[in-house]
């Protein structure tokens, strides 16, 4: 482009050819030529456009700006330049002979015009379609009908606010009254053509109110309300209209009247007055004054009162004091800067100057802040002590951007750190003359970043901070390991010989310190005489060694091998002594089964059953998680030589009660098996450890703070560090790495494309949805809302009988089913089985019919379903039907379903990790086909997000355990991201 000229729609058409694939291009030529483009404004050089591809009831919104060649849409497309815009940029283009005119599309229809007609105490709403030529025909019935096609007749050109105001009305005109009126006022606000008679209007949800003027009167002074001088005509009850405030000045505005109760519905009650006399005005500034100040405007005309401030925000005054080993803090809500009143026990308090206008809502976002980053209320004084100064020293700072207390009031002193090795015994101690500051205490000050810390007898020590950014990691850790003893347990003799050979002492002197730091990481041969290790894989074999060893050592174990791995027989091989087995109730049996299969000799006992109990000379008992929580007492009290806890996930939540249980049984050597020891956070990572080896990662403040919370923001220092923490703990080993001998594993997605009637209902609910959510999650709530929004999108993307209010009995196929049932034909023709997975199953119910339909054998897991493993081996079978239909809860762990070689996955989830337990269902030791996982997604809706969701958070463990595990939490972002 020539830098010496303005840009030219050729120029910037150029420019966009460059950007753009030539399926896209074409894709562009294509709308272009359709006269899917519509012009709607231009300023200056800046164009903005409606491109609607057909079938889709609103349009995408494509910004050209021609000086500066750019352009944008609000499209979701990856590419540098759509089909939207390269639509766009052609019509523009086409008009070159008129460089004023905008592009005009008949193919997308006329657009909607509403007419409001007083009617009673509201107002009634007629739609009319208005043509490119100006030609009005009346609306009639629902615009979804007309929309979806149900109903024939021209096109219109909806737009979102078309879809929204469509289910307020309803099929038919009626008038709007009370809080619908204000309602649909609001929702108008975007409309483009608005009428009140003949006479074109705009509207607004904000409503218009009274005016206040303070005046002298008498000895005392006269409140007066009077209508905004805005109010032109007050059109019926509730409703004024307005003159515009804009420059220049433009419509009328109809907007609700406000303070109904002050001035009157009809504004009939003004002007009004109120006289206040001398002896009452204290009472009247502390109270009616502030409160009306903040629902109307006043003026202050009277001396006799303090002025009404401007709306400044309010904020929170501090008064630290810091004393000695104390620190002290008191928390003030106050407004102004210097402060012009405070709030005392919910009151407005009059300092100086003039009286604020309170902000109710800000007074209590504040309040709600303070309380949890600072854990303080206004008006109540907080004393820190001890080990509470620091936590509390870098909260201080965080508010106020600021060391808050944290320099020393008197010259601090050196500590000097002092370190003992003594066999298996660590002794830490940090000095300065004869004063000595606990460890604990220097640590955290370390850890909050304050570079003193109090002494026991007044003043201040200074941290040597070289040293503990050298050794202060392993420090903690041992510190933490060995508790309130001296002695460092097993486990952590590795770190304390490290510690020993970085301060130039003698290692560690115990034989089981020796075998600990030399082989962890590299274990002797060894394992049990059964099962036969002829029947175990060579991967499988590593793993036994590798337990044996750690329990030969008393070191717990996390066994984290992939899904399909044989995790369950490598536990199985390793036990010795009294075990108990504590699994999910659906994988009960097939450790019943592994056992007289692989280990025949030893006696095996259940417990569980309303007659329950523990048989005393069983070698394996074999019980549930909810037997565990239930009767904790009894299966605590026991003493075991082995505890091991399949899917072990189970205890991801510390503060659960089977959680807790399983924390309090008592063993010699303690395992847990789970293919996904991290599924949403690493905090689930820190309960499988505390649970084998507690201690090894701290208490759970502690590892957040120095763990979980860095490595989540992508410390990779951090991270590496976790991962050499836990690295002798946790054997995890893919399937690709390890059973070469297993089939390829092969996904992909299949895009559906949502037909006209589904389109229309997916963007009906999506519009009636994104607005006010988005809006409310930005200001951090409506969370709850929010995933509910989802589930309606979600329901919407997979069969419009899902949402509420539809009728699934005798539903036709969705896009999406119709989709499946093609690729399901096609699968069993060639002779494949396969299984259809949904975390609905009422849509499972709707696939049903069409397989019955269709000829083709099924049978179904869900959540009631009572005798699983009859249903498994039906469809394992080689006569069995050819389609498993499971719910991704129900089906998606403990089962072996080789016998399927295809996967779909009917409805996408954003925990990754779930979807992979689901697919391994048919990728797992004994499968001898190739694996199909297809994935069905609907084009243009929240399923695609969720898919990048998916992508963007496959990382989190990945920096934990230095493997491809999946981690996924649906965070507020996450929330804003799917409904952008």
């Amino acid at each position: 482009m020539d830098r010496g000229q303005a840009p030219s729609v050729s120029q910037l058409r150029d420019a966009i050819r460059a950007a753009t694939s030539e399926r896209t291009w074409s894709q562009g030529i294509t709308l272009a030529r359709g006269d899917r483009v519509h012009g709607v404004s231009r300023d200056a050089d800046e164009l903005e456009l409606e491109v609607r591809p057909p079938g889709r009831a609103t349009p995408f919104t494509v910004h050209l700006a021609v000086t500066h060649g750019e352009w944008e849409c609000d499209c979701t497309s990856r590419e540098g330049a759509c089909s939207h815009v390269v639509a766009a940029v052609l019509a523009v283009a086409a008009r070159a002979d008129d460089a004023e005119a905008l592009p005009t599309s008949r193919a997308v229809g006329g657009r909607l015009r509403y007419t409001l007609e007083p009617v009673g105490a509201g107002l009634a709403v007629r739609r009319a379609i208005v043509d490119v030529d100006g030609g009005v025909t009346a609306l009639e019935g629902e615009l979804a009908a007309r929309v979806s096609g149900r109903v024939a007749g021209p096109p219109i050109a909806t737009q979102q606010v078309d879809l929204l105001l469509d289910q307020l009305l309803g099929a038919r005109a009626h008038a709007f009254t009370g809080e619908r009126l204000d309602r649909l006022l609001g929702v108008l606000a975007d409309a483009a053509d608005v009428r009140l008679g003949d006479e074109p209007v705009v509207t607004s949800g904000e409503p218009v109110l009274p005016h206040a003027a303070i005046e002298d009167h008498g000895d005392g002074v006269r409140l007066t309300l009077v209508a905004d001088p805005a109010v032109r005509a007050v059109v019926c009850l509730g409703v004024a209209r307005c003159a515009s405030t804009a420059e220049p000045p433009g419509l009328d505005v109809l907007r609700p009247i406000g303070a109904d109760d002050l001035g009157g519905a009809r504004l009939e009650h003004l002007p009004r007055h109120q006289d206040v006399a001398a002896a009452e005005l204290p009472a009247f500034v502390a109270g009616p004054l502030p409160t009306l100040a903040r629902r109307l405007p006043i003026t202050v005309a009277t001396r006799r009162l303090p002025a009404i401030g401007e709306r400044v925000p309010p904020r929170i005054a501090l008064d630290v004091d810091e004393r000695g080993d104390r620190l002290a803090v008191m928390a003030t809500l106050v407004y102004g800067d210097p402060p012009t009143a405070r709030v005392d026990g919910g009151r407005l308090v009059h300092l100086e100057g003039a009286l604020p206008v309170r902000d109710l809502d800000a007074e209590r976002a504040l309040v709600w802040r303070l309380r949890d980053r600072l854990n303080l209320v206004p008006g109540q004084r907080v004393t820190a002590e001890g080990k509470d100064v620091f936590a509390l020293h870098a909260r201080l700072a965080d508010w106020l951007r600021a060391d808050v207390g944290a320099g020393p009031t008197v010259a601090a002193v050196a500590l000097t750190p002092e370190v003992v090795v003594d066999g298996a015994s660590l002794s830490v101690r940090f000095a300065a003359g004869d004063q000595e500051v606990t460890p604990a205490a220097v640590l955290r000050a370390w850890q909050a970043k304050v570079d003193v810390v109090p002494l026991p007898g007044g003043g201040w020590g200074r941290l040597p901070a070289a040293w503990l950014a050298q050794h202060g990691e392993r420090v903690a850790d041992l510190l933490a390991a060995r508790g309130d003893g001296a002695r460092v347990p097993t486990f952590a003799l590795p770190d304390l010989a490290r510690l020993a050979a970085d301060l130039d002492q003698p290692p560690p002197a115990s034989s089981a310190a020796a075998a600990a730091a030399g082989q962890l990481r590299t274990p002797a041969r060894g394992g049990p005489a059964r099962p036969r290790r002829r029947v175990l894989r060579p991967y499988q074999r590593a793993g036994v060694d590798w337990l044996c060893f750690a329990r030969e050592l008393g070191l717990g174990s996390v066994l984290a091998d992939d899904m399909g791995l044989g995790k369950t027989l490598q536990a199985i091989a390793a036990m010795r002594g009294r075990t108990l087995v504590v699994a999910p109730t659906s994988v009960r049996f097939g450790w019943h089964a592994e056992l007289a299969r692989f280990r025949p000799e030893l006696r095996v006992s259940t417990y569980h059953g309303a007659r329950r109990r523990l048989d005393p000379d069983a070698d394996v008992v074999i019980t549930t998680y909810p037997l565990l929580r239930i009767d904790a007492d009894t299966l605590t009290e026991a003493a075991w030589d082995v505890v091991i806890l399949d899917e072990a996930q189970a205890i991801k939540n510390p503060d659960s009660q089977v959680a807790r249980a399983a924390y309090a049984l008592r063993a010699g050597w303690r395992v847990s098996l789970s293919g996904t020891p991290v599924e949403n956070r690493l905090e689930e990572l820190w309960s499988q450890l505390h649970f084998t080896n507690p201690g090894l990662l701290g208490g759970r403040a502690d590892f957040r703070d120095r763990w979980a919370t860095p490595v989540a923001d992508g410390d990779a220092g951090a991270a590496a560090r976790l991962r050499e923490r836990i690295r002798p703990f946790i054997l995890r080993r893919l399937k690709r790495d390890v059973a070469p001998e297993l089939p390829p594993r092969t996904e992909a997605v299949l895009t559906v494309e949502l037909d006209e009637a589904e389109r229309a209902t997916y963007d009906a609910v999506r519009a009636a949805t994104q607005r006010e959510l988005v809006a409310m999650l930005e200001a951090g709530g409506g969370v709850m809302q929010a995933l509910e929004a989802l589930l309606r999108l979600r329901q919407a993307a997979c069969h419009p009988a899902l949402l509420p209010g539809g009728v699934p009995d005798g539903a036709p196929p969705s896009s999406k089913l119709e989709r499946l049932l093609a690729a399901l034909d096609e699968a069993v023709a060639g002779g494949h089985k396969a299984l259809v997975f949904s975390q609905w199953t009422s849509l499972l119910d709707l696939v049903e019919p069409h397989l019955t339909e269709r000829g083709l054998g099924f049978v179904r897991l869900d959540g009631q379903t009572r005798d699983r493993g009859a249903v498994v081996d039906e469809f394992q079978a080689a006569d069995g039907p050819p389609v498993f239909l499971l719910s991704l809860k129900a089906g998606g762990t403990g089962l072996n379903l080789t016998a399927a070689d295809h996967v779909f996955l009917l409805d996408p989830w954003w925990n990754p990790a779930v979807e992979d337990q689901a697919a391994d269902r048919a990728h797992r030791i004994g499968q001898d086909k190739p694996v199909m996982i297809y994935r069905l997604v609907a084009k243009d809706t929240v399923e695609e997000r969720i898919l990048e969701l998916q992508a963007r958070k496959r990382g989190l463990a990945d920096a934990a355990l230095g493997e491809a595990d999946r981690a996924t939490s649906l965070t507020r972002d996450d929330l804003l991201a799917l409904l952008a």
